[in-house]
């Protein structure tokens, strides 16, 4: 009987607190407060480029070609490029590579 009245006090004391942590929170934001996206359908910092291969330099064949020697250091393998790339470039090369239950090797079957 005793615990039970404990219990009690402490489920009031807890509700009693949460209400006045609550109370002491700023109101919500109204409508009219809300942040509103941009005119444009671009999210903030959303950026749209197309990319091509960058081209390898050619060497004589005598002298093997250093990473130094590479555009940016050899960290890039694409550049932006102004037009976007033809059907045939966006289409997969036909090498299936399978799913997970898909039933197929993953191998090009």
């Amino acid at each position: 009987m005793l615990g039970g009245l404990i219990l009690v006090a402490v489920l009031i004391t807890a509700f009693w607190f949460g209400y006045r942590v609550r109370t002491r929170e700023p109101r919500p934001p109204q409508p009219e407060e809300q942040p509103h996206r941009p005119d444009t359908d671009a999210l903030p910092g959303e950026m749209t480029e197309y990319r091509r291969p960058a081209e390898m330099p050619q060497t004589d064949g005598e002298h093997r070609l250093m990473p130094y020697q590479l555009k940016d250091g050899g960290t890039a393998g694409t550049e932006t490029s102004p037009d976007p790339p033809s059907e045939e470039k966006r289409k997969w090369g036909g090498i299936s590579s399978g799913g997970f239950g898909s039933g197929g090797t993953g191998h090009g079957d």
